[in-house]
């Protein structure tokens, strides 16, 4: 099976979260979704096994400490998984209402959160940004260093649009790329330390482009953006629009921008690897992981969630069942399709670590997803998807009608990479060998 390589969340200097305020009580919970046995004769028990089996080895293996995992076909869970610990200190297991760091899953949220906005007319996809943000008036594109090391700037040939800061393809920088001029200006301007998104809008607007507006994808600041677009249009913080127009909607009682201090035995530890001796142990205290209310700078609509899988398989559940969950309308089924089709610009693919790629690469983007354009690779044509720094995935498969979320939290893109192509061999793998 070819293997198609796609790029996940960015890396921990993009870790920094953000403090939403007070949460009010939510609305009587949902039902939570049926974990009805046997499995549906879609799926072989035999492969339903081997995928739990092979998720859980991560651990014996000492590649991770702890897992969660769920399978859901047609709204029926087919596999939902919890091994090893959530905690160092005295070995606290993964529960069922273990709290997650999602990092750069937290994307598709914001998508979504804008497109809601979207369909009441607040703003068209092709509006430039700078109807929004008259601080990205006069933009520069870097083109390169002189002799003497000062950057060469010339004009951007227009102001990016919304849909281009969905996409990534506004030319916008992230930090990601040591040794890059532009990238290197997003380390030294402290965007992650910014005071509010008005602050990170005014910050981002100072440094130049990488690349002319709609002519490449480039992992990029871009949702951090969206959040602030959100803010703007909407008149609420951004953790207030996701908790009244999704959260409460939805049922995601424990997603948020920081962990309540009396939910904070629920919260997993975060794990890296020792540089040398490659050795699994607890990331760094640094403020960025922990997601005390005290912690955060701003909400970061790029990456600052933290959520359970009760929770984000509701907001996947929505998107899989073409914008509603449980008779609870959050995007229309044409939306959701919008977001999930291919919006690069012709020859240009999603591709490895952050690249654009040739076409082998089988992706493509859409509105803060990933698009798979061809059958024969690791998911089917059609299915989208996305994931986190501490190692979490997710994909949504309409053609079969299921998704699939995997949660860790480990900083590590081969092992990320790695995981992700298993589980979905595995499951397809079970899914075409039938009782």
């Amino acid at each position: 099976m070819r293997t198609i390589g796609i790029v996940w969340a960015g890396a921990a200097l993009l870790l920094a979260a953000c403090a939403s305020a007070p949460v009010a009580p939510p609305p009587p919970a949902p039902q939570p979704l049926s974990l009805a046995r046997p499995q549906p004769p879609a799926f072989s028990a035999e492969g339903i096994s081997a995928l739990e089996a092979r998720m859980a080895a991560y651990i014996d293996e000492g590649r991770i400490k702890g897992i969660a995992t769920r399978l859901v076909k047609g709204g029926e869970v087919i596999s939902d998984t919890r091994a090893g610990s959530r905690r160092e200190a005295d070995g606290a297991p993964v529960e069922d209402d273990t709290i997650w760091r999602i990092y750069s899953m937290t994307k598709p949220v914001t998508g979504a959160a804008l497109l809601v906005l979207w369909e009441e007319d607040a703003f068209e996809l092709d509006d430039p940004i700078t109807m929004y943000f008259p601080e990205f008036e006069n933009l520069q594109v870097f083109t390169g260093l002189g002799e003497a090391g000062q950057p060469i700037l010339v004009p951007a040939s227009r102001a990016p649009t919304v849909r281009e800061l969905m996409a990534h393809t506004a030319g916008l920088g992230y930090g990601l790329a040591p040794g890059n001029y532009v990238d290197d200006q997003f380390r030294s301007a402290g965007l992650f330390r910014s005071a509010d998104l008005d602050d990170l809008v005014k910050r981002v607007a100072a440094i130049p482009l990488k690349t002319q507006p709609g002519t490449t994808w480039d992992y990029s600041i871009s949702v951090d953006l969206q959040g602030a677009l959100i803010e703007r249009l909407s008149g609420q913080t951004l953790g207030e629009f996701f908790r009244t127009r999704l959260f409460e909607p939805l049922g995601m009682k424990d997603t948020g921008f920081f962990v309540p201090e009396a939910e904070y035995d629920r919260f997993s530890d975060v794990w890296g690897r020792d540089p040398e001796t490659g050795a699994l142990g607890e990331a760094l205290p640094m403020p960025a992981f922990l997601f005390r209310a005290d912690t955060i700078t701003f909400e970061s609509g790029g990456g600052g969630l933290v959520s359970t899988m009760n929770d984000y398989a509701r907001f996947a559940g929505m998107l899989a069942n073409g914008g509603t969950l449980e008779g609870v309308q959050i995007l229309k089924p044409e939306t959701v399709q919008m977001m999930a089709t291919n919006v690069l610009p012709e020859g240009v693919y999603l591709g490895h670590d952050g690249v654009t790629a040739n076409e082998n690469s089988g992706a493509g983007f859409g509105l803060d997803v990933a698009v798979i354009l061809a059958d024969g690779g690791d998911y089917p044509k059609g299915s989208f998807m996305w994931g986190g720094a501490a190692g979490t995935w997710f994909w949504v498969d309409p053609a079969n009608e299921l998704y699939f979320i995997g949660l860790i939290q480990v900083f590590g893109r081969s092992l990320d990479r790695q995981m992700r192509t298993e589980s979905a061999s595995l499951v397809y793998e079970a899914m075409s060998q039938p009782e």
